[in-house]
């Protein structure tokens, strides 16, 4: 029988009639036992196989005996950093340290330590040193081989050689904890009888990663040799090369096994994990969640990051789209895994149940909402092309282009009583709508105008330039315009006033200043007036972070320019909210530096105004005045998950 909640305490395993855990999780985010949060994914499933999984939430690092709280596990510790990265969770893409931490009660930051991996990996050892150390989550995952690191700006050896852990599970794990956990009992029971296991923990499951001292066992021709820690830390080709062997071999059909030296040691990557079935799916999605925070946090305000997710659904996971800043695939992978209609239809019911819903299912989606099925019939059995993106730089002639599907499940739940109104707030790919027949693409965007908006859609054109977004792998700005239209004209006919809420993005790799005055000038002929951008942050796992720390796309081993001084940065992030009074004097300082002059003075294609004579820089106009420009979106853009 499952548990109300896993236990976090002593207290609450006897109350189960617990003596011991089966394996004690260890996650960096408050406990909400809720499908959108990782650690409640993986102590679900282990749970329902029969195990029984305690959990230690954001444990105290700083002492040693606070890993002892649940007594020892009995096959192994798991260690998960929590849903984000824990630097990206901390430090801003200046590098400043955040003021909350959305995953901890209350939103109080401080909680869990930098690296946290690492971290809790060591201290795991330290409290019981015989339990294996297997590590999961999307911090690992990206950094399971040598990895550039932005915020030490060195490249450092895969984590799992740093936290001195057992095996890392990379990408969902689902079905690799499920395997990992059948062998711990396997060499468990075996060593009691005297077997020998003379082969790593992990070495035959896919979506394992482990480290050895001998290959041998490994067939050569099912094998792939990258370049060691030692010489990708030294020379950024290798580096790039490296990176692009990574980027193919990540199929869980047709990938070779990669592997790595580390001084005298061998990083092994197996195989992706196959994807699920919509069956198997819908079999997680089932499964008990209590849906809201551990009752401890109660009295601390809860925790922030349910609100976006509490009324939201998952509907698959993976994405083709090939966004370069974007490391999904690199952990989710590029073919779509979707859940039925009717599991989603009964989680809708259960949002419905809840005492506090008030009929509006915040939204149906994943990394992109209207990816519903895989690009193409081919990647569920040979996986997605090597060297061949799905949308970029024109969508594939193969790509299987569907919106009536998910047009039936809106339908569907539509019609559920006591939903009043289902909005799709995670991210819409606008190039492959575009790409659907004339007739399919205006049935779903009447229907998406007309019940599925809450008055903004977000959607990520990320720049104008057609550098940047080559480097991006975006579609050109046209594409983008041409749904902006369709967009407008769908929104007449419905009689709606609701607006596009584009992402951009300064200071990615291929943004010079000239390409930045570009995607400026472009707001400015949009009549746009952004709230809010952001800076490019080089993520671990990325192909924009590959290109940023070695200024070479290994997608065609040629140069690119990647700004890196503050000062350009800050600038190009004036530039793109040229508008505003205190970013008058970064935007003519670029206008000057650029030569583009022309863009200073009174005619309707400026930027800027001239500064009134003989006045300082506190004292400068801005060259129009907002309250005669026309905006594009209300000044509150309210919230919602980026898209990709």
């Amino acid at each position: 029988m499952a548990a109300p909640f896993l236990p976090m305490s002593k207290d609450e395993m006897n109350q189960l009639g617990w003596d011991s855990c089966d394996f004690i999780l260890v996650t960096g985010d408050a406990y909400v036992d809720h499908p959108s949060f990782g650690a409640a994914i993986i102590g679900r499933i282990l749970e329902n196989q029969g195990y029984r999984v305690g959990i230690l939430s954001q444990p105290d690092w700083r002492d040693t005996r606070n890993f002892k709280a649940l007594g020892r596990p009995r096959l192994g510790w798991l260690v998960t950093a929590g849903n984000l990265d824990s630097m990206v969770n901390h430090y801003t893409a200046a590098k400043k340290r955040r003021s909350e931490d959305a995953y901890s009660p209350g939103g109080r930051r401080g909680l869990r330590p930098d690296r946290a991996s690492l971290v809790y990996a060591h201290r795991c050892r330290e409290a019981y040193k015989e339990p294996p150390v297997i590590l999961g989550g999307i911090e690992a995952s990206l950094r399971r081989f040598a990895h550039y690191d932005y915020w030490e700006d060195k490249v450092r050896r895969s984590v799992l050689l740093d936290a001195k852990a057992d095996v890392i599970i990379f990408g969902m794990g689902e079905s690799a904890i499920i395997e990992i956990a059948k062998e711990l009992v396997q060499r468990r029971e075996g060593k009691s009888e005297g077997q020998s296991f003379d082969y790593p923990l992990g070495a035959n499951t896919q979506g394992v990663c482990y480290v050895t001292q001998d290959i041998s066992a490994i067939p050569e021709q099912e094998r792939i040799l990258l370049p060691s820690y030692e010489k990708v830390a030294e020379d950024k080709v290798l580096f790039a090369k490296a990176f692009k062997v990574q980027e193919e071999e990540q199929n869980p059909f047709a990938g070779k096994i990669l592997i790595q030296p580390h001084g005298d040691l061998y990083l092994v990557q197996n195989r992706p994990s196959k994807p699920v079935t919509t069956e198997e799916l819908d079999a997680v999605y089932d499964l008990p969640f209590a849906r809201r925070p551990h009752p401890a946090y109660d009295h601390l305000g809860g925790v922030p990051a349910l609100e976006e997710v509490e009324f939201s659904l998952t509907a698959q996971r993976g994405c083709f789209g090939g966004c370069s800043f974007c490391a999904l695939t690199f952990h989710q992978g590029r073919i779509i895994q979707g859940r039925s209609h009717e599991s989603l239809l009964r989680e809708a019911k259960k949002l419905v149940a809840a005492p506090n819903f008030k009929g509006y299912i915040h939204d149906v989606g994943g990394p992109t909402a209207n990816f519903r099925q895989p690009a193409c019939k081919k990647q569920l059995k040979a996986g997605a092309c090597k060297e061949r993106q799905c949308l970029h730089p024109k969508p594939c002639p193969n790509l299987d282009v569907d919106h009536q599907d998910l047009l039936e499940l809106l339908r569907k739940m539509r019609r559920l009583e006591g939903v009043k109104k289902i909005f799709i707030r995670s991210g819409l790919r606008y190039d492959y709508l575009m790409a659907d027949k004339p007739a399919q693409r205006r049935e779903f965007l009447k229907e998406l105008c007309q019940h599925h908006v809450s008055g903004q859609l977000k959607v990520a054109p990320e720049h104008a330039s057609p550098q940047v977004l080559r480097c991006m792998g975006k579609p050109g700005i046209d594409v983008y315009e041409s749904f902006k239209r369709e967009y407008e004209r769908a929104n007449k006919e419905a009689g709606k006033e609701q607006y596009l809420v584009p992402y951009l993005v300064s200071s990615h790799p291929g943004s010079g200043i000239r390409e930045a005055i570009e995607l400026a000038e472009t707001i400015r002929d949009w009549g746009y007036n952004p709230e809010q951008v952001q800076d490019f942050i080089p993520t671990p796992g990325s192909l924009s972070t590959c290109i940023y720390y070695t200024g070479i796309d290994p997608r065609t081993m040629k140069p690119v320019y990647v700004p890196r001084s503050a000062q350009e940065k800050t600038r190009q992030r004036a530039l793109l909210q040229f508008r505003r009074p205190e970013n008058y004097p970064l935007v003519y300082q670029a206008l000057r530096a650029a030569g583009r002059m022309d863009l200073v003075g009174h005619g309707p294609k400026t930027l800027l105004r001239p500064p009134r004579p003989g006045a300082g820089n506190n004292d400068r106009e801005m060259g129009r005045d907002d309250k005669k420009g026309k905006k594009s979106v209300p000044k509150k853009q309210g919230k919602g998950r980026r898209p990709f």
